[in-house]
């Protein structure tokens, strides 16, 4: 069960994060989740933690460097992994199975992304293209491009420019009012940062969120990936800059050490899709979900669908049929950014939050990743 869940606020590119090393954004999100809860870094098993461009500043197990940097006893192992976006809810998941097991008594469980620092892509600039040719050659293409897969999705789903802009331009209101109405102050762990003129500052509100956006405006943006595409900056996740962190345990062990439970892992599945829309995963991942909990669709309270591009949510709606009032209530990665490997944990946290906010007993997480492939999680809220 989740114990613990923090986050930093989400940067923009290039934003106030900007000066900050991922090992030392990662070991921020650890010291607060020790601070808050009171436990003992030494208690802790592992830290699993997510990463998807695993080069240059965030190479060399960032986790292990972020345990250091925080002054965790260097008994405390951590180990970086990379599921694409999905990175940091894998981590999550493989924390729990730990625990579930009898492995781990007490695991972290979080990532980061810094992409000012390490922009996207950067791996295939250091070390060449991925995939290899008999990849490609069994796919029949010259290489795999979210964007594009974005694109067939809208077309598949017939998602229009209109409804993928309404899409975006929910997700900033939402954010919006959630910032608004202190939502987020909880599970952010403000940071100090400087700014550009040597001024520092507590940095303690997503940057993302846009106020002010009409249908009029965002449909001036010019498509990113097709002349004729639907996606564009106002309707697509942010290039951005983040670190979350999640406390897992027993009930025994929480009740020993004075913790109280949000949620427990109810039920965790992975699964993979073609690689070449790549996207679709959260479709047949949240099906599966279901199908292995029990649960029906309406029993689910809220659900985290991680806004990659605003035809992914366009799609997974028509598909499940899920009341839009229960997703992404807080906004989602169009507004509030998308730190590929920190997006996971981030997701998980706001979920955690709003589940006790509102007294939810399931809430659904699921996410497309890199490579086509989705995972879905349940959580139950600890009455």
């Amino acid at each position: 069960m989740i114990v613990g869940a923090v986050r930093t606020p989400v940067g923009k590119r290039n934003g106030a994060l900007r000066g900050i090393h991922p090992v030392d954004l990662s070991a921020h999100v650890l010291q607060a989740l020790a601070g808050r809860s009171g436990i003992d870094p030494g208690r802790v098993d592992d830290v699993i933690w997510g990463c998807v461009s695993q080069v240059g500043e965030q190479t060399y197990n960032v986790g292990r460097s972020a345990v250091l940097a925080a002054g965790w006893p260097e008994r405390v192992p951590a180990t970086t992994i990379d599921r694409q976006c999905g990175s940091s809810q894998q981590a999550a998941e493989f924390a729990a199975a730990g625990v579930i097991a009898g492995r781990y008594d007490i695991a972290v469980a979080g990532g980061v992304e810094s992409m000012t620092r390490v922009p996207l892509g950067s791996s295939a600039q250091v070390s060449g293209l991925p995939f290899g040719q008999a990849v490609l050659d069994r796919y029949q293409v010259e290489m795999f491009n979210q964007g594009l897969g974005a694109e067939q999705i809208a077309d598949k789903w017939g998602i229009d420019r209109g409804r993928a802009d309404d899409i975006g331009l929910e997700s900033h209101r939402r954010a919006i009012a959630a910032i608004d109405e202190g939502r987020f102050e909880a599970q952010i762990a403000p940071i100090e940062v400087t700014d550009s003129g040597g001024t520092s500052r507590l940095f303690s509100t997503d940057e993302g969120p846009r106020r002010g956006g009409t249908r009029d405006s965002v449909a001036q943006v010019r498509p990113v990936f097709r002349p004729d595409g639907v996606h564009t900056a106002a309707n697509s996740s942010q290039i951005s800059d983040g670190a979350a962190a999640l406390l897992i345990t027993t009930s025994e062990i929480a009740s020993s050490l004075g913790l109280r439970p949000l949620v427990r892992f109810h039920t965790s599945v992975v699964l993979g899709v073609d690689p070449v829309t790549m996207l679709t995963g959260p479709i047949p991942a949240t099906a599966a979900a279901l199908e292995k909990s029990g649960l029906r669709l309406d029993d689910i309270g809220a659900f985290e669908v991680n806004e990659a591009f605003a035809s992914v949510l366009g799609a997974w709606q028509n598909e499940t049929g899920a009341d839009p009032a229960k997703v992404n209530p807080n906004g989602g990665a169009i507004a509030l950014g998308h730190p590929l490997g920190a997006t996971g944990a981030r997701l998980m946290t706001s979920l955690v939050y709003h589940m006790a906010d509102h007294e939810i007993d399931y809430g659904l997480q699921t996410m497309c990743e890199g490579g086509g492939m989705a995972n879905a999680t349940i959580l139950e809220r600890i009455r």
